[in-house]
Order: C-alpha cells, then structure tokens, then sequence
C-alpha cells in the first residue's frame, strides 16, 4: 500500500488468495476524517496489476503490471514497471506509460520504490543479481534512469530480497529478506541506513515486535506521521481443540490474524 504525503489518499493491491486476480484500489479520507469506499482505479482490472507507490510529490504512480506493452504486442507477458501521472492531485490519472528499458527488461520487474530525487529502487531477477531476487537501484539523470545495479551485500545476499522502501531522503531503505539466520521465519523486514559516505550499512533486522514467524513484507513509511504499513501472513494461535458450532469455527477462520495477507501498521523510527 502506499499513502498521500497529505494522507488523504491511500492505494493498495486487492488480490486473490491464489494471486490470479489482482488489481490495484484506492480510497479517499472524506469529510470529519471518514473514509471513501474502496474503488478499483480505471486503469486496472483488466491485467494484473499490484504493488501502488505514490511518488513523493503526489502526481506519479509506479505500479508493476504484466499487461501487454503496447495494443499489438504479442509476447509472452512479464512484469514491468509501469506509471501513471497527473498534473494535480484533484485531477484524474492519465493512461499507463511502461518505464521502459533499462528498469524493464525480460526478466520480471516488481516493487518500484521512488525517492523525491526520483531516484528509484525495485525488484528484479535480472542479469547482475547475487542470487535471487535481488533489491536494484537506478538514478535518474535529466529524465533518463540509469541501468539498475544491485545493493551491496550490506542488503543483497544469494538468497531472497525483495520489496524494498526507499526514503524520500534516501537516507534508509526498508526490505524483506527470506529465512535469515537471524530471522523470526519466513521473510522478515529488514532496515539498512545509508552512511555520510552514501554507503549502505549492514542491514538490521526489525525485530519480534514487528516481525512474526510468518511472511511480513511490502513496507511502506508515512514519513510525515512515522508509520509504518507492511503486509503479513501472520496468524494468532488458538487454545481451542474442538469447535461446537459453526459460529465458533467460522469466528476462528475470519479473524483478522488469520494467515491471509492483511496490512499493519506501527509506530516506526529508523534507528
């Protein structure tokens, strides 16, 4: 999910439990702080379309997509980044415009990540990864994004990262990393500070009190308030050995720790 600087709006991926379907929706804080209804942004629908982040300024949207470049393209699909603009807030969203190479290539591009400089981060299998998924930072320079290279082992390993929050700052980045060492299980968020040199130090993992035993990624910071959104995959146990009715059972399987993907927010500063 991602949030306006203003907080006003929020943009998030509504997905099926088995990701076939999956399009991206928005809500709008109306009067007296109460909340719109979630509607499914025009753009999407159609394709698969997930992982919103709102720029820093307001007017761009990245989101991945594996919808076909263009209206005569007939290659096989992958993800790619793609965005979306508008010239001010109160104004509606243009016609998705893929990025283009070097932040697309053959391989699957997901998770953009846009600093105010509009310096972006983003996942990728690409060429040049240490293993696996692979965090990648590319430049933009008078328009044009440089060819993205992957973090330095401080972030990236031979194993799995992925989903990675970059600060309007760029002074820290929050990711997931999968089954570390030091991790509580499953994937778990990780947060690494860039140093006055621009070097990236040793990525911290952030803890029991925010990480479970099960998947916890897609991490999004509201800077302004100090939140911290992420989604997880937690489910909390239950003493319970037998069920007697039906309003017991279906009580247990609908709570919200129940192991389907839910957002979370706490209370976040880097340390």
């Amino acid at each position: 999910m991602s949030i306006s600087k203003d907080g006003n709006e929020i943009y998030f991926t509504n997905q099926s439990v088995n990701g076939s379907i999956s399009v991206i929706c928005s809500m709008q804080r109306k009067e007296f702080g109460k909340w719109s209804s979630a509607k499914i942004l025009s753009f999407s629908g159609k394709y698969s379309d997930l992982e919103p982040f709102l720029s820093p300024d307001n007017l761009s949207l990245y989101f991945s997509s594996n919808r076909p470049k263009s209206e005569t393209d007939t290659t096989s699909p992958n993800y790619d980044i793609w965005v979306v603009k508008r010239k001010k807030t109160s104004d509606y969203w243009g016609s998705p415009i893929n990025v283009g190479f070097p932040i697309n290539t053959n391989s699957d591009e997901f998770y953009p990540s846009v600093s105010e400089e509009g310096n972006m981060v983003l996942t990728s299998t690409r060429n040049g990864t240490k293993g696996l998924d692979d965090i990648f930072y590319s430049a933009l320079n008078n328009g044009v994004y440089s060819e993205p290279i992957s973090l330095s082992d401080s972030i990236n390993t031979v194993a799995y990262e992925f989903n990675a929050f970059l600060s309007a700052k760029e002074d820290y980045l929050i990711f997931t990393a999968y089954n570390r060492k030091d991790g509580f299980g499953s994937g778990d968020l990780y947060s690494s500070k860039k140093d006055k040199n621009g070097i990236w130090g040793k990525a911290k993992n952030l803890g029991s009190q925010i990480n479970s035993n099960a998947m916890d990624y897609c991490p999004f910071v509201d800077e302004t308030n100090n939140i911290l959104y992420f989604t997880s995959r937690r489910a909390s146990s239950t003493n319970k050995n037998a069920f007697m009715n039906m309003t017991e059972l279906i009580t247990e399987i609908t709570k919200y720790e129940n192991g389907l993907s839910r957002i979370y927010k706490v209370n976040f500063m880097v340390d």
